[in-house]
């Protein structure tokens, strides 16, 4: 229980109508992510909870939540389903956790775009658009399953159908955002356009997101293609090559280095060949005939064709984080590293970097679509040993032209920006005039000379904006 005369004992006293969570275990598992997929965020993050976490109905409560929070000066931390990897949602200065996930529902729903309110898990969300209309959402993460809405627009930034869509910052990928303000009387305000990028990707840290309209892709039925090669090297040129195939409806091109498949893809990794590397696909049925050709040209062998849902383990919770997730059911001791191989010489510094790092650093990739350009994410392992040596190999990477979006850094411009936001910033000051919202995520809040330690000449998103000099005053 809070201690009481504390600001949350006042909140849940002032609004004794909402559902509370206030015992301690409960409390501390609402306020957890995978933070542990990294051992610096472990170090750093592992004793960090809320005092109470409170689960609106509707709208009308998350409201009175945020509006009873200002009053009390009490920190707010909105979650999904927690699916996270760099703490996004936990609450590094306690206070209540917001629980989001009974906001579930289909709003309206019609050819080629969907509205709903965030809490709706993402598969759930696909059944009920394939069903009304034949669409399903045009990417989601690997954590479809258990992941919603809106922890994928607040918290993510790409996953399966990037191959075709790229990221959730590229124009028209999100339509319409329905935010939330926390000051003394809420106001609701609708994001559309260049606007949405103020709330995307922006952790709940300016606003809460509690509806969201998307597009909608037509809804295949999809089939899970696993393709084995000598090397790494021949695996990506297919890889690469097979995304390129822009007549073939497709929504994943990932690549896994031996020996990870053979030693932790339980489900698959008794398929693939010793010393072989791996392709992943997710190809619509009626286009696979036009694949066997590009396989056999690129010297990889097919090993597994099944519809995707009827897989044990889907390929894509093989891919993206789930890679990492995988590897670590069975050895704690790896990490990952999320970067970019940027076109038009992603290939070349993908052989750069496995000459230099070889084992250390086995290879995962997924190929994807970028402002137009094919290029590659890189989710790499790392076999890690010590904090120092994880920064040398960050450091190599960017040194060779591949940004890196540091997966153990907790706030929004050391991760995947590695810079200040001028906009999102701007939002906050409008929408949080107390800076309560998921306080300690947004490092340019807390210290306005902010500047990465490895400055970048790319980044991931692109559509930020230098902070405006009255902002930062």
């Amino acid at each position: 229980m809070p201690a009481e005369g504390s600001g949350v004992a006042a909140l849940i006293a002032a609004t004794p109508e909402l559902d509370w969570i206030t015992d301690p275990a409960l409390v501390r598992q609402k306020s957890r992510d995978f933070f542990w997929y990294s051992p610096v965020l472990k170090r750093q993050l592992n004793r960090v909870t809320g005092e109470a976490v409170v689960q609106p109905r509707d709208e009308a409560e998350v409201r009175a939540v945020l509006a009873a929070a200002f009053a009390a000066g009490v920190p707010v931390t909105a979650r999904g389903a927690g699916t996270g990897n760099y703490g996004q949602a936990m609450p590094l200065h306690g206070g209540v956790v917001l629980d989001l996930s009974r906001l579930d529902q289909v709003l309206w729903c019609k050819p080629g775009i969907v509205r709903a309110q965030a809490g709706i898990k993402l598969i759930d969300l696909d059944a009920q658009t394939r069903q009304q209309v034949g669409g399903e959402l045009r990417f989601h993460p690997s954590t479809k399953r258990t992941a919603t809405l809106g922890g994928f627009i607040a918290g993510g930034s790409s996953g399966i159908g990037a191959t075709t869509w790229g990221t959730l910052r590229e124009a028209g990928n999100i339509l319409g955002l329905r935010v939330l303000t926390c000051e003394a009387e809420p106001r609701v305000l609708e994001l559309r356009g260049a606007e949405i990028s103020k709330a995307n990707h922006a952790y709940g840290t300016n606003g809460i997101i509690t509806e969201v309209e998307m597009p909608l892709a037509p809804a295949w039925d999809w089939v899970d293609l696993a393709v084995s090669f000598p090397t790494l090297r021949e695996a990506a040129r297919f890889a690469d090559s097979f995304t390129r195939l822009d007549g073939v409806v497709k929504k994943l091109a990932c690549v896994v280095a031996a020996p990870i498949p053979q030693q932790h893809f339980r489900s698959l990794g008794h398929r693939v060949p010793e010393g072989h590397s791996v392709a992943l696909l997710m190809v619509a049925e009626p286009f696979l005939d036009a694949l066997p050709p590009l396989v056999a040209a690129h010297g990889g062998r097919e090993i597994l064709r099944v519809p995707t849902e009827q897989a044990e383990v889907p390929l894509y919770e093989h891919s993206w984080n789930h890679t990492t997730l995988q590897v670590l059911k069975t050895d704690k001791s790896v990490t990952y590293l999320q970067s970019l191989f940027p076109a038009p010489h992603h290939l070349d510094k993908v052989a750069q970097l496995e000459a230099a790092f070889g084992d250390e650093v086995p290879h995962h990739l997924e190929f994807v679509r970028l402002g137009g350009e094919v290029c590659a994410f890189g989710l790499s392992l790392i076999r890690f040993s010590t904090e120092q040596r994880l920064a040398e190999i960050m450091a190599a990477y960017e040194a060779a032209g591949c940004p890196v979006f540091d997966p153990h850094a907790f706030t929004l411009e050391a991760g995947g920006m590695k810079r200040v936001d001028g906009a999102q910033l701007a939002f906050k000051r409008e929408n949080d005039p107390k800076g309560l919202l998921n306080p300690g995520k947004m490092a340019a809040w807390d210290d306005p000379d902010w500047k990465p330690d490895r400055p970048q000449s790319m980044h991931l998103f692109e559509t930020a904006e230098p902070a405006p000099a009255e902002v930062l005053e």
